[in-house]
């Protein structure tokens, strides 16, 4: 544990999740960044990601499972809807909401990353604990939790329409209201190779309506295409 306290944790869970552990270190690893562990090797020798991958495959699941049993829309419909509740921004929202990236064990490195990288982080936290809570209390206790911080936003996804293609969106309003089809273009590069972040642009009609960053291409490519279709929507209100 490297010295730190479990009692932190413990009123954490308890106060804020509303969560008794059985064990409580099955929370505190679904907390350790594989960063802290590589710079406290003497004392530490566990990191979240097998609790996140065991997370990510309950989430999916609960989250099918209601989609199912809940609607009768087609299968890419039901698909696009599980992809908008379980995307990165969706469960490291969750996360930041949740307000336990305090006690989220990483490096100093990690702690002064870029905002998408601690949004990354935060969202694997937030899967690995639910590994943790499904290891600890059983499948009910992991389906409420993600009921309660997941499955509780898809009204508002589908009241504003975010769990649509941003990019095959922007197209269609495009060509709707200006007849052209969006162009993206790389407006920069920026960091070494390894951590590159591009800002690109979405361009209808050769006018610049909406610019996104983010650690690829095709990321910064969906972003600029969400903030042009925000752009559209105050131009036409």
């Amino acid at each position: 544990m490297s010295g730190m306290p479990i009692g932190p944790y413990v009123q954490f869970a308890k106060e804020t999740l509303g969560i008794t552990y059985n064990d409580i270190q099955l929370f505190i690893t679904a907390l350790t960044h594989r960063s802290y562990v590589n710079e406290h090797r003497k004392s530490v020798s566990e990191h979240n990601e097998r609790l996140e991958f065991l997370g990510d495959a309950v989430l999916e699941l609960v989250v099918t499972d209601y989609l199912f049993k809940t609607f009768s829309e087609p299968e890419g419909i039901l698909t696009s809807w599980r992809a908008a509740l379980v995307r990165t921004e969706s469960i490291g929202e969750a996360g930041m909401r949740l307000g336990y990236e305090p006690l989220v064990r990483m490096s100093k490195g990690e702690k002064n990353g870029s905002e998408r990288a601690r949004l990354q982080i935060l969202a694997n936290a937030f899967e690995a604990t639910i590994g943790s809570l499904y290891l600890d209390q059983g499948y009910q206790a992991a389906s409420d939790f993600i009921h309660t911080h997941i499955l509780s936003k898809l009204e508002s996804i589908l009241d504003e329409g975010s769990w649509r293609d941003p990019k095959s969106h922007l197209q269609e309003v495009s060509q709707r209201l200006d007849g052209a089809t969006p162009v993206y273009k790389v407006i920069s590069e920026e960091g070494p190779d390894h951590d590159k972040e591009f800002t690109l642009g979405a361009y209808v009609g050769g006018v610049l309506m909406g610019k996104g960053t983010g650690p690829s291409k095709q990321f910064a490519q969906q972003q600029a295409a969400r903030a042009a279709l925000k752009a559209y929507e105050k131009r036409d209100s």
